[in-house]
């Protein structure tokens, strides 16, 4: 079977959605497909944070010196699974050659400006579209249980500050006071105003059926088998459902992005950073209204409705989605540091997926110059869920030739070249 499209998004996460969701709001007509369901990948059980406090990038210059603890704990914040792969040694390299801290620097206002940019087109689009998702901009609480992580915190919020990221430090009963399952061992807190958070799967899939509703094709449990080339033109895409031909054709598949452009030759240094996330039931005596920043251990508590979301941990092992049950007792036992009345049930919602981590820390959005209908959007690390909707505009800006509000040079994939 053969289709035709204006535009074919490939990848059914939220970058691809809210890529789809523009895309058809201009007029377009698109088709998005996934090789699994709608939000089954990294979209799903991630921390559901939309968050411009977390505009420093992961490459920072503390990094470097703490590599060879991270290499030797299989159980630290970032962990690096040693291992003969020339891809992860060339993206190891770019990462250290940007722990300095003019790259980062340079780096925080260009987050700062997409992630203030998608908090305003969420409402946007949550005022214009029935898509229940438990969406809240109540700011969160960055917590800290030693002197040193609280010396890190300042520093940071500082510097935030100095990009114009606004916060305020809280003493140990005031943090305990807005959270009241907060520990006795709590020495300090940051509280970020400017911070939303959602249930992102909800979003994702809700989006998603308003797509359909706007005249857009969305087939799931579809896989690209291969992309067909005419001269400096990608001009179909070989699915289990047919050949697809569009005039514009965008990649969205997150980590797995790498794989699919090396079908057209083309290289971009992404790795898969496994993450992990438990959600338990939100219950007395652990009650947790607002998103919190668990400094020391690198987690995100997120309130979630009826429910809590434990988020954290950054692998880069591979492409390997199995779970390691140490991990997630870890995630928990670590989190009661922080919090009182974390239990541990019978059975425990257990999940992890795959980030799409650039070497920068900075987003891929743009075009390769040896095609000149193919855009790619990928390379979100931890902010797809910040990021979706502001990504999800420029793809749309880039396919129209609409002149953007940002300067995408940063974001281009030529920046490897």
């Amino acid at each position: 079977m053969r289709m035709t499209c204006d535009v074919l998004i490939i990848g059914g996460g939220i970058i691809g959605v809210c890529a789809a969701y523009y895309c058809a709001t201009a007029g377009a007509s698109v088709m998005l497909i996934e090789q699994s369901s709608i939000c089954a990948g990294c979209s799903n059980g991630n921390a559901g944070l939309i968050v411009p406090s977390y505009s420093i990038p992961l490459p920072s210059p503390g990094i470097p010196r703490k590599a060879l603890w991270w290499l030797l704990n299989p159980y630290s914040p970032f962990y690096v699974r040693a291992r003969a792969d020339l891809s992860l040694l060339r993206w190891l390299g770019l990462f250290v050659q940007n722990c300095r801290i003019q790259a980062v620097r340079n780096a925080i206002p260009v987050i700062r400006d997409l992630a203030a940019c998608s908090i305003r087109l969420y409402e946007e689009i949550l005022a214009s579209q029935d898509v229940p998702c438990n969406y809240e901009h109540k700011g969160a609480l960055e917590l800290y249980v030693t002197a040193s992580g609280l010396r890190e915190g300042r520093a940071k919020a500082a510097l935030l500050r100095e990009f114009g990221i606004h916060s305020s430090e809280m003493t140990a009963s005031a943090a305990c006071e807005l959270v009241p399952a907060a520990c006795a061992r709590t020495v300090a807190g940051t509280y970020y105003p400017g911070d939303s958070h959602l249930v992102p799967a909800d979003f994702v899939r809700g989006l998603a059926k308003k797509v359909e509703k706007l005249g857009a094709r969305v087939f799931s449990g579809t896989r690209v088998d291969s992309l067909r080339i005419a001269g400096d033109t990608v001009s179909a895409a070989v699915t289990s459902a047919g050949e697809i031909l569009a005039s514009e054709v965008v990649i969205a598949t997150g980590a797995w992005s790498s794989q699919l452009l090396g079908q057209l030759d083309l290289c971009l240094p992404l790795q898969p950073a496994k993450g992990y996330s438990v959600t338990l039931p939100a219950s007395p005596p652990l009650k947790v209204e607002i998103p919190l920043l668990l400094h020391e251990a690198k987690l995100a508590v997120t309130p979630m409705g009826d429910f809590i979301r434990f988020a954290g941990a950054l692998e880069l092992a591979g492409f390997n989605l199995s779970i390691n049950p140490r991990r997630t007792r870890r995630l928990l036992q670590d989190s009661r540091d922080y919090l009182s009345g974390i239990k541990t049930p019978s059975s425990v919602e257990a999940w992890t997926g795959l980030r799409p981590c650039t070497p920068d820390g900075l987003p891929v959005i743009g075009r390769f110059k040896k095609f000149k209908n193919l855009v790619v959007a990928t390379g979100h690390g931890m902010l797809g869920v910040t990021l979706g909707p502001v990504t999800g505009k420029i793809v749309s800006e880039m396919l129209f030739e609409k002149a953007s509000a940002f300067d995408l040079a940063p974001l281009s994939p030529m920046r490897f070249a």
